[in-house]
Parts: structure tokens; C-alpha cells; sequence
């Protein structure tokens, strides 16, 4: 390994109803309520080309996670065997990075609506991607 560090610098920011990481749902469809993501007005030249009921990977920097865990109960429940975090969705983890795969309901300039996000208020957004899936064909 080396010794070397990344500069990240969050695109914006989430804005939720959901206020408390445990209170959260583990997953976006698992009950989220929408969301907006927030862009910073120098990235609306990035945003031309997304359309309402696209989806898009929202990577986000989980700011409130422990960085020092290396293994965690899945779905923070005790029953389940310890895993290492690198087979599990915890926030928990050495560079806490969140994906989240959300459905575009709305653009409003810099703002974008979205569904599924189950991200807490205010959580740094890094970076959207378009969601690629692979077709099988004929």
C-alpha cells in the first residue's frame, strides 16, 4: 500500500426529511421518503442531459460513519454472523462512499428530486453516474 491521499470535494449535498442514521432504512426501497440532491450552480452544465424517470447512481461520502470498522453485524443486527464490511452495504467502513441507485422525479435547475435515497440530510454528494444495464440480446 501506499501512503498516498485523494482530495475529494463534494458536487452538493443531500436534502431529506431523514435527520437520524439509525432511524434511516437500510435501503432506498426500503421506505425512504423523497429527496432532493442539491448542485452546486457551477455543475448545471453537467445536469443538461439527465431526464425525469432516469436512474442514476448517487455516490455520496458517508461523513458521519466510523472509518476504523472492519467488520459489522449486517443490517446492525446481532443475530447475523460478523462480516467483513467489504461483503456488507454498512457505512462503516475504511473510505465510507455510499451508492445509492434513485429515480430522477424531478429537475429544478440544480435541484434534483429523487426516490429510493435512503441518505440522511445533508450527507455530501461526490458524483452521479447513469445506470447502465446490461441487455441480453437476441
Amino acid at each position: 500500500m501506499t501512503d498516498r491521499h485523494y482530495e475529494l470535494w463534494p458536487i452538493g449535498w443531500v436534502e431529506s426529511p431523514l435527520l437520524d442514521p439509525e432511524a434511516a432504512p437500510k435501503q432506498g426501497n426500503e421506505g425512504s421518503p423523497e429527496a432532493w440532491l442539491t448542485l452546486d450552480e457551477r455543475f448545471s452544465e453537467a445536469l443538461r442531459d439527465l431526464e425525469v424517470g432516469a436512474e442514476v447512481l448517487v455516490l455520496t461520502w458517508l461523513d458521519r460513519a466510523q472509518r476504523d470498522v472492519l467488520v459489522v453485524h449486517p443490517r446492525d443486527n446481532p443475530a447475523n454472523p460478523l462480516k467483513g464490511v467489504f461483503s456488507t452495504r454498512s457505512a462503516d467502513r475504511p473510505n465510507p462512499i455510499g451508492l445509492h441507485r434513485v429515480q430522477i422525479l424531478v429537475i429544478e435547475g440544480t435541484r434534483i428530486r429523487v426516490r429510493d435515497l435512503e441518505a440522511i440530510n445533508r450527507t455530501p454528494i461526490l458524483d452521479l453516474k447513469p445506470v447502465l444495464d446490461r441487455r441480453l440480446e437476441g
